[in-house]
C-alpha cells in the first residue's frame, strides 16, 4: 500500500529509546524515494492524458498526490527528528561523538553535526561565553556577595538598594 514504507521509517525512530539514535535506514529511505518517483511519473502520464481529452482520471491523480504528500511528510519527520536527536547528543557528549553513535549516522548527518559544532563554537566565541559549562541550574535563587572594599550604596536591577561595606556579606535574589 502507498505510504507504508514511509510510515515504517517514522515508527522505527519512535520505537527507539529517547537519547539513542538507531542506524540511518538508507535502504528504506531509498525505497520511499523510489515509490515517490513512480507515483509522480504515473501522475504525469494521467495528467497528460487528461490534457489530451481523456476524462475520469482525476481520482487516481488525487490518490497518488495524497500518497506523495504523506511520504514527503514522513521522510521530513524522520530526518528532522534524527537531526534533533543529533543536536541533543552534541550537548550531551560534546564535539566528539562516541564511535557506536557515529556509526549510526549517515554521511550527511556527520557533515551536519560538524557544521553545527562550528556554528556553535563561532557563536560562543562571538558572545564570549561557553554555553556548554554549568548546564545544571543553580540550587538557590539567591547569590551571596562578600564585599572586599567599601563601595557604598548599590542599586540592583530590580531597584533594591544595598549598602556594600568592607567585609560585609549580602544575600540578593539572582533575577
Amino acid at each position: 500500500m502507498f505510504g507504508d514504507k514511509a510510515l515504517e521509517l517514522v515508527k522505527e525512530l519512535k520505537r527507539s529509546l529517547d537519547g539513542t539514535l538507531p542506524p540511518y535506514n538508507e535502504d528504506l529511505v531509498r525505497q520511499v524515494l523510489e515509490e515517490m518517483k513512480v507515483l509522480f511519473e504515473q501522475n504525469q502520464k494521467e495528467v497528460a492524458l487528461t490534457v489530451e481529452g481523456e476524462t475520469g482520471l482525476f481520482s487516481g491523480v488525487h490518490l497518488r498526490h495524497a500518497s506523495l504528500e504523506r511520504n514527503k511528510r514522513c521522510l521530513l519527520s524522520y530526518i528532522y527528528n534524527r537531526m534533533l536527536r543529533i543536536k541533543n547528543l552534541r550537548w550531551e557528549f560534546g564535539t566528539v561523538l562516541p564511535e557506536e553513535i557515529k556509526d549510526n549516522l549517515c554521511e550527511q548527518e556527520i557533515q551536519w553535526f560538524s557544521k553545527y559544532n562550528k556554528s556553535l563554537a563561532m557563536y560562543m566565541r562571538t558572545v564570549g561565553l561557553d554555553l556548554t559549562q554549568n548546564m545544571k541550574p543553580p540550587k538557590s535563587l539567591y547569590i551571596e556577595v562578600r564585599c572586599l572594599e567599601d563601595y557604598g550604596e548599590f542599586e540592583a536591577e530590580d531597584g533594591t538598594v544595598v549598602l556594600l561595606k568592607k567585609n560585609s556579606q549580602v544575600q540578593q535574589c539572582a533575577s
